[in-house]
């Protein structure tokens, strides 16, 4: 049984059988964070709250068996994350990552630097393209992961555009499904971050048997493109069947 559920932005639970993992967590209150660097947006973010409550998010958290951090900017890894995940929940990271996250006191961390498995699911690192030119200097590296349960390969692209990287992975592991962060979130400086609609469709195009899940939306300012826009350009693209936008809280079925 694989089922994912996206709590808010790039959030997501993924339980491969028995095994629940927690990625990306973002997990203060609305307005925690604050405005982003490189935008005039002033708007304080998180945009919107988690879709439960504190007693149910608990719950959940106690539950989580792994989480994977695919890298540490605070729509992914903030300061409630740090404070509510137990120390001696396992992490798992790109190597890069490691000390950084050591040094919260976490206590079993594992950098996913060649190919690892955990309760007998295989995760591989896959890289990405946090945007271009002068902003993707800013953004710096991330990273995706590719988790193998049995006969289903699930791929979660993390912030990236559509680049060489995500092609590659895409050949490379032929996924059943790909998560992308959509929203396409753009700074003052350069082209958008995340991806597009048309980056979404170029995805679509070049693995026309994987089915596309959409998040990073609407919860964080520089996404400037929501849930209702990005559904019409699919509808247009016929794609609907394809691709489907995750909202808050919304739990799916991956067969």
């Amino acid at each position: 049984m694989i089922r994912m559920q996206l709590w808010r932005n790039a959030t997501l639970q993924l339980r491969l059988g028995k095994t629940k993992f927690l990625i990306d967590p973002m997990l203060g209150e609305k307005s925690s964070i604050g405005p982003f660097p490189y935008t005039e947006d002033k708007r304080q973010n998180p945009l919107v709250p988690l879709p439960f409550s504190e007693t149910l998010l608990q719950r959940k958290l106690d539950d989580i068996d792994a989480v994977f951090v695919s890298h540490l900017h605070p729509d992914h890894w903030d300061e409630a994350a740090v404070q509510r995940i137990s120390k001696a929940t396992t992490i798992i990271c790109p190597s890069t990552l490691v000390d950084t996250i050591e040094a919260y006191g976490f206590q079993d961390v594992h950098g996913l630097q060649q190919p690892m498995t955990f309760n007998s699911i295989e995760m591989y690192l896959t890289d990405g393209q946090h945007g271009t030119g002068a902003i993707e200097e800013k953004m710096g590296a991330v990273n995706g992961i590719v988790f193998r349960h049995q006969n289903q390969r699930i791929y979660i692209a993390g912030d990236t555009i559509w680049c060489p990287a995500v092609e590659e992975a895409l050949d490379r592991h032929q996924p059943q499904h790909v998560i992308v962060a959509g929203g396409a979130a753009t700074f003052s400086i350069g082209e958008p971050v995340t991806m597009t609609g048309e980056h979404i469709k170029a995805l679509a195009a070049h693995a026309p048997n994987t089915k596309i899940w959409i998040t990073h939306m609407e919860a964080v300012s520089p996404c400037k493109e929501g849930r209702a826009t990005l559904s019409q350009f699919l509808k247009l693209e016929s794609l609907l069947h394809q691709c489907h936008i995750l909202g808050d809280g919304e739990e799916v079925h991956l067969q």
